[in-house]
């Protein structure tokens, strides 16, 4: 019974036995075999990249920080995703900026809300929250000396590279591959008109710079990490100059036209033809040769009559062309040629009777034209002429001061019987004292006004400040 019972068993062991070998053996190839094949198939691996960056460092405030070229560490989404995660953010106060609003014509207010508006579209998409961040760096920038004075000139600042410009969109060709559908620009222009309007995002604070999370720029290395919205984040100057008192900056109220959207805005577009009539009106002067020669006296001073024909928006243009390269130059115009003197000094009437001056002082940074409101209608009355008249008055130590006619400015200091040069910024005019001139009593209006002999009048030239 005992050896039936050994043989039964036996017999229903071995094929387990089999199985479990097998089993084995099928376990023992998968092993060597999966390795094998996971090697064969993967893509090779990629060593840890070691990521350089510059090391941070406080521009004094004695030093206007620089504003450095838009370029990217090479690594990754993941990897760049790794490394923004281990920067830390700030620990300083992160005050929310002041209100901003745009002043200037309705023109320029116009083509900053649009430039405003293609800012925060192009860069953070149909997305308000994203927008309104965006927003509020391009106003931080424009308020911050180290950046332009103006919307439009922050936001395609360097556009005119193909590399090295602030936001990608204005030098990467996006605005031409790329178009926005109405309602998403409406929703755009809305944002950035409350934005020009008072509107704040507080979390961003005084931020200057903003990356997404996915690059890694090198100059984020020498600012501090303030906030992340969405999958951008910001960042702003260390020491000083990310403080608020760094973003008193006066801000331009007049903007440029911007050609590359042209297509997008009514407002450029308008600004556009405007520059483009003038430019061409410049140049068919320049090749027929026609552009005015300088007084025999002063080869820096011109006296111009404008085409009837011109618009006056291209004045300032024919102006800088007359100019040409010299650092200093002074045009005076008037809209006929029986009103254009031919000769300086000018007479109290030829100077009432100005259409347009224009004057460069490049040593001084001064560069300005204006208008005769009175002819030239301009929204902005920074643009306008302010005629001054003065009067000559007898002294009896035979020097002479000028008391100004009601309304206009006294015109310091007192000058003395002989030649002097003008202090007004119009070289070339000169001012001689007249014993025959009559008294003019300080308060008093006299009945008659005679010109000056010599023209000592202040003719309307925008004065360096």
């Amino acid at each position: 019974m005992t050896d039936t019972l050994t043989a039964t068993r036996a017999r229903i062991a071995a094929p387990a036995s089999i199985g479990l070998r097998l089993l084995l053996a099928v376990l023992a190839i998968a092993a060597l075999a999966v390795p094998a094949l996971i090697v064969t198939v993967a893509p090779p691996v990629r060593p840890h990249r070691h990521i350089a960056m510059p090391p941070q460092r406080i521009v004094p405030q004695t030093e206007l920080p620089a504003v450095e070229p838009l370029s990217y560490q090479d690594l990754p989404p993941d990897d760049a995703r790794s490394f923004n995660a281990t920067v830390p953010y700030s620990t300083a106060p992160n005050p929310a900026a002041r209100p901003f609003a745009l002043g200037g014509t309705d023109e320029d207010r116009a083509r900053a809300v649009d430039c405003m508006a293609a800012a925060v579209l192009y860069e953070a998409g149909d997305d308000t929250l994203g927008q309104r961040s965006v927003a509020q760096v391009v106003i931080n920038r424009t308020r911050h000396p180290a950046f332009p004075k103006t919307i439009c000139g922050v936001v395609f600042q360097g556009a005119e590279r193909s590399t090295g410009c602030q936001f990608t969109f204005t030098c990467d060709g996006a605005l031409v591959r790329h178009r926005w559908s109405d309602d998403a620009w409406k929703r755009a222009r809305e944002t950035a008109t409350l934005a020009l309007t008072g509107s704040v995002f507080k979390p961003v604070g005084y931020a200057t710079h903003y990356h997404t999370d996915w690059v890694v720029p090198y100059w984020s290395s020498s600012l501090d990490k303030v906030t992340k919205i969405r999958t951008h984040l910001f960042f702003r100057w260390t020491g000083w100059w990310g403080t608020p008192p760094a973003f008193g900056r006066h801000v331009l109220s007049s903007e440029p036209v911007i050609a590359k959207l042209a297509a997008l805005s009514d407002a450029h577009r308008m600004g556009a033809a405007l520059v483009e009539a003038a430019t061409a009106t410049v140049e068919g002067a320049t090749l027929a040769g026609a552009l005015p020669p300088p007084i025999a006296t002063d080869t820096n001073s011109f006296l111009v009559t404008l085409d009837a024909k011109m618009p006056p928006e291209s004045f300032a243009a024919l102006a800088s062309a007359t100019c040409g390269e010299r650092p200093y130059c002074k045009v005076m115009a008037w809209n006929s040629k029986a009103k254009t003197p031919a000769a300086l000094p000018l007479q109290s009437s030829q100077v009432a009777a100005m259409s347009f001056s224009y004057l460069r002082d490049r040593a001084r940074g001064y560069d300005k034209a204006l208008w005769n409101c009175a002819e030239y209608r301009r929204n902005d009355l920074s643009q306008c002429m302010k005629l001054q008249v003065f009067v000559p008055v007898a002294r009896p130590t035979e020097t002479f001061k000028l008391e100004s006619l009601p309304g206009a400015r006294v015109l310091p200091p007192p000058l003395s019987t002989t030649l002097k040069p003008a202090t007004d910024g119009l070289t070339g005019v000169r001012r001689r004292a007249d014993a025959s001139a009559p008294m003019v009593k300080p308060g008093a209006q006299p009945t008659t006004a005679p010109a000056p002999k010599t023209g000592s009048i202040s003719p309307g030239l925008p004065q360096p400040r």
